[in-house]
């Protein structure tokens, strides 16, 4: 048998408990509601992307045999900056896909123009600023630093990155 005082207090935390996990469920709750309701691509800011941006072609392109990588290639990508292809390989090493020169890093007017070609041409940048460090919670976790962070002047604070 509990002794009273135990008892009461087991009564008490048990009550706490409740409210602190009634809460927690409420607001579960609540956010998946929203969630449920608001249209996906709204909390994407796809509204704001272009709806298909124009598909670069190119020629005389290098082979991968041809290119000053000391490493095997797993993955390869081949991406527009500036309009210039590049080969991203292993998700981690850029090489001009014409001259087969390792490019260190992207330019802040590279950045801009790799952001005009995704984003709605009405859109005014705000800023363009170096992102080299992020935390857990930041949305470009996982991927390779550093990148660039174009803001938009919207009143919905819209931001995009492009890699560095």
């Amino acid at each position: 048998m509990v002794n009273r005082k135990t008892a009461k207090w087991i009564r008490k935390a048990h009550r706490y408990l409740g409210i602190f996990l009634g809460i927690q469920f409420l607001m579960w709750t609540i956010s998946g509601m929203y969630f449920s309701w608001t249209d996906i691509d709204e909390i994407h800011g796809d509204q704001f992307k272009k709806e298909k941006p124009k598909q670069a072609s190119f020629k005389n392109l290098m082979g991968t045999a041809q290119l000053k990588t000391l490493q095997p290639i797993q993955t390869l990508e081949l991406l527009e900056i500036a309009k210039e292809p590049y080969y991203w390989i292993n998700e981690t090493t850029l090489y001009n896909a014409k001259t087969g020169d390792e490019k260190k890093a992207v330019t802040k007017e590279e950045a801009q123009q790799v952001a005009n070609r995704y984003m709605l041409n009405d859109l005014e940048i705000a800023k363009i600023q170096l992102v080299d460090s992020v935390g857990p919670h930041h949305e470009y976790r996982g991927r390779p630093l550093p990148a660039y962070e174009v803001s938009y002047e919207t009143r919905q604070n819209l931001k995009s990155l492009c890699g560095g």
